[in-house]
């Protein structure tokens, strides 16, 4: 019998590092190739995955601990952080010392670095990234559905699907993969209707493209649904039996008439009956949404609107049809599943709830008073750094806040305040060259662990290449600060036996893994939640759950009333242009990853701003001039892309390299806490050099 066949863990067969399709591929030797056995890509993979294995060997890579920029031992750095700590806590309290995670992080390691913070720390300040990522959809699906579950169907229900609105996604760059599916629904005879204010190499494969006004998502999405009662599409019948509030809405939208909408979003009235036409009269429709939808001071009520939208269809819990969010990050639906966030607990259980409390209290040995309350959420914990009141040392794992939290400027003023910077990371990202100790870990090949993709599926993360001598894997790193704080001995490194434990701990809670094993991962290529444990025939997993009732007490989906507003921060005089950001084909997130393999950064070598012709002929911009673009927060640099596939108020600059992010506004969705990275008041000018790249 072969290593693998006798341990699931080991193997070539594994995952892709980066986005939540987290396609299936091999690695041996350093090459990669796709899997066919995993449906979200089977056999495909896009140039960031095909490239993915010359990070394993990256020159860049860290293999030594840093203390103030220094190689010391792995005893001595992490001897001065226990000390750190134990210093901070005595003089301030549990609660200055914080976590912050990532959404790329395995299930194994969020729920560990939850754990780590609550029992080790007992600090209630954790959360994450992912905040910046999934929070708005997650709040709104929670309160219409009862359960967050990015696709609550297999991707595989998109190519059998008639008809597709996706607002506010770029999968044809993000993560191309996924293009497979709306290829296969659109030569099925199915149509696809874009909402997005740029024309993205998505919105140019759509049947309809509709061209919106930055930051109007909402009022888009109300005006379809005022179209689709008024033009007799609202299934009643459905209304009736499966949700509940229609009446309270219908009462809400019709102050959102279409030529009203016209008004606020600039899209013409015919183009969004013809939407609706597409979708009511599809047999199966599907109703999407990504970050461009749901990165707004409002995004919770604008994914709530297109999901009221959905649920007039009566498209949510029928096969082939429904509502999905297209989630971002690799592990961007386990990652806030298990804990990292700071108002929850293992399984999605809410941290405030007594019961929760209780069970996961049990799970890991201590008295349920023990366990602190919720913390700050991700801006607001970043941006308490180094006050008075806030955290004084700070502990980082899978994150580049210096590049891709909002405000970046003020957060890096922020972290420079710390008593106590701790980064975990394989590579000296922008953040962890700030930090007083780095801690060289293991990367995506090196280590086992899961992750959860976004159709739900929880899929088994193989090692297949033995990490660099010096690399510690972040369940090495947490326990050995665990022994050093006195609990070493609740916090295993072996990820299996952390998963064992998530599953005890997620029993009966939304995101139930409790059946779910190694083993059965692996026989199985994937095993999607809720997966409760069985005494019989073990649980099949639940690949469509509203099938027969929404998660809510009574079984229904909640409508919920909701009203546009403008952008928190609306263009004027002195900043009469939008600006909103994104990723392009070849890097991935803040491209601390990306921004080190050559074929990405040969294909896209630095930041550029794309705008309208008719702009650049007012502005006096021409192709490759650099320019500069303002905000009231600060100003960066890129290269011009002078191009008619974004609107002429508009400005796009992609978020992958330092300083777009100091643009951004920090205004928090009051549900989410989501900042509002896609939309905000800015200038552009020439830079006086005139100097043209190439």
């Amino acid at each position: 019998m072969s290593q693998a066949a006798a341990d699931p863990t080991v193997g070539s067969a594994t995952h892709c590092p980066y986005c939540a399709l987290q396609c299936g591929m091999y690695v041996s030797k350093g090459k990669i190739s796709p899997r066919e056995d995993i449906p979200a890509n089977a056999g495909g993979l896009c140039q960031k995955g095909w490239t993915a294995a010359e990070l394993l060997t990256s020159p860049e890579r860290l293999t030594t601990p840093l203390l103030h920029g220094s190689p010391v031992s792995w005893d001595e750095a992490l001897d001065y952080v226990a000390a750190r700590i134990e210093a901070v806590r005595a003089g301030h309290g549990p609660d200055a010392v914080a976590v912050f995670g990532g959404g790329g992080l395995t299930n194994e390691k969020a729920y560990q670095l939850g754990k780590f913070a609550r029992v080790a720390l007992r600090t209630s300040q954790i959360d994450y990234n992912g905040r910046f990522c999934m929070s708005s959809a997650a709040a709104a699906v929670n309160r219409a559905f009862g359960m967050d579950r990015g696709l609550p169907f297999p991707i595989t229900d998109v190519a059998r699907a008639d008809a597709v609105l996706f607002a506010g996604g770029n999968v044809a760059e993000t993560m191309p993969p996924f293009v497979r599916h709306l290829t296969a629904m659109r030569s099925g005879g199915g149509r696809l209707v874009v909402v997005d204010p740029r024309l993205t190499p998505t919105a140019k494969m759509a049947d309809l493209h509709l061209q919106v006004t930055p930051g109007t998502d909402l009022a888009l999405a109300l005006g379809l649904l005022h179209i689709a009662i008024a033009d007799g599409y609202a299934d009643l019948d459905y209304l009736a039996a499966r949700t509940t509030g229609f009446e309270a809405v219908r009462t809400s939208v019709s102050a959102w008439w279409p030529e009203r909408v016209e008004r606020v979003t600039g899209v013409p009235v015919a183009r969004m009956r013809e939407a609706v036409r597409i979708l009511g009269e599809a047999g199966r429709a599907m109703v999407l949404t990504g970050r461009g939808a749901e990165q707004h001071a409002k995004g919770t009520d604008t994914v709530t609107a297109f999901v009221n939208l959905a649920l007039t269809l009566g498209l949510p819990g029928r096969a082939g049809s429904g509502y999905g969010c297209v989630t971002g990050q690799g592990n961007g639906q386990g990652g806030r599943e298990h804990g990292q966030k700071a108002d929850q607990l293992p399984g999605y259980r809410k941290i405030d709830d007594p019961a929760a409390r209780a069970h996961v209290a049990a799970v890991w040995g201590i008295d349920p008073a023990d366990l602190p309350g919720p913390g700050r959420s991700a801006y607001e914990l970043l941006d308490a750094l180094g006050t008075p009141e806030g955290p004084k040392a700070l502990l980082l794992f899978g994150s580049n806040p210096v590049v891709s939290a909002p405000r970046a400027g003020h957060v890096t003023r922020r972290l420079e305040a710390l008593d106590l910077l701790v980064v975990s990371d394989f590579v000296l990202s922008e953040t962890a060259a700030m930090a007083d100790v780095v801690l060289p870990t293991t990367q995506w090949a090196e280590e086992s662990g899961t992750m959860t993709n976004l159709e739900g599926r929880v899929l088994l993360r193989r090692q297949a290449a033995a990490p660099p001598p010096g690399a510690r894997t972040d369940l090495e790193i947490l326990r050995g600060l665990a022994e050093r704080l006195g609990c070493g001995e609740k916090f295993p490194a072996d990820p299996r036996t952390v998963f064992d434990e998530l599953r005890r701990a997620s029993a009966g809670g939304v995101a139930d893994y409790s059946g779910i094993t190694y083993e059965r991962i692996a026989a199985e290529t994937g095993v999607f939640w809720p997966c409760p444990e069985t005494r019989g025939e073990p649980h099949p997993g639940t690949p469509r759950p509203f099938l027969d009732r929404f998660a809510t007490p009574d079984g229904r989906a909640r409508m919920v009333p909701v009203d546009h507003r403008p952008p928190a921060e609306d263009v004027d005089e002195e900043f009469p242009l939008y600006l909103t950001s994104g990723r392009v084909l070849a890097h991935y997130q803040s491209g601390a990853q990306t921004r080190r393999i050559r074929p990405l950064t040969q294909a896209s070598p630095e930041v550029f701003v794309e705008l309208h012709p008719d702009l650049a002929e007012r502005l006096g911009v021409a192709p490759g001039d650099r320019v500069r673009v303002r905000s009231r927060r600060g100003a960066a640099e890129g290269v011009a892309r002078v191009n008619a596939s974004i609107r002429p108020d508009t400005l796009f600059m992609p978020f992958h390299w330092e300083g777009v992010n100091l643009l951004t506004n920090p205004a928090l969705d009051p549900t989410s806490r989501m900042p509002e990275f896609k939309v905000c008041a800015a200038a552009l000018e020439r830079c006086e050099d005139g100097e043209r790249v190439a």
